[in-house]
């Protein structure tokens, strides 16, 4: 069902957004997204360095190229991660600080944000598939059925984004 495949997508989507909201440990993924100037080109930090997580707390960027050293930190600089990334010559590292009280409360309103926003895309797919049911040729009684199985569906959704929501509000509030 093509519906489905979208659902599918946006749970995709939401927690690709939930990696980049931290919890107070090294993630490599919070560098998704940042994009360093590489020869006049802007390419992913990922792509340019080895990105490892040596401690809990800190993430270690090697350039393939030493080139890029100073490219991949600006860009680290301007991505504003709350995070001044450390150069020695050959390495960048970033070292994660421990996260306060308010700021891990301001981060599950972030992730509760960010679940909502599933949520509406949910029903912004579900209201699509209906109004595709409502316009197709079909008897009301499998019409009936048809938007009771996409009801079923959505809710199946829903409960999966509160579950993962808990997760995540758990993994921010633990110290």
């Amino acid at each position: 069902m093509d519906t489905e495949l979208k659902f599918m997508k946006a749970l995709e989507n939401l927690e690709a957004k939930l990696t980049n909201i931290r919890a107070g440990r090294a993630n490599p993924a919070m560098l998704n997204g940042i994009m360093a100037m590489y020869y006049g080109t802007p390419t992913p930090v990922q792509s340019l360095a080895n990105i490892t997580v040596p401690e809990a707390r800190s993430l270690m960027i090697k350039p393939f190229d030493k080139g890029a050293l100073k490219d991949i930190e600006r860009a680290l600089n301007e991505a504003n991660l709350g995070i001044t990334p450390v150069n020695n010559g050959e390495v960048i590292i970033l070292t994660i600080p421990e996260l306060t009280e308010d700021k891990r409360r301001d981060y599950v309103k972030q992730a509760k944000n960010v679940c909502e926003e599933a949520k509406i895309a949910l029903r912004n797919i579900r209201q699509e598939a209906n109004n595709d049911i409502k316009n197709e040729e079909m008897s009301e009684d499998a019409q009936k059925a048809a938007l009771n199985e996409i009801q079923d569906l959505i809710n199946t959704y829903n409960k999966k984004i509160d579950e993962i929501f808990k997760e995540k509000e758990a993994e921010l509030m633990r110290v």
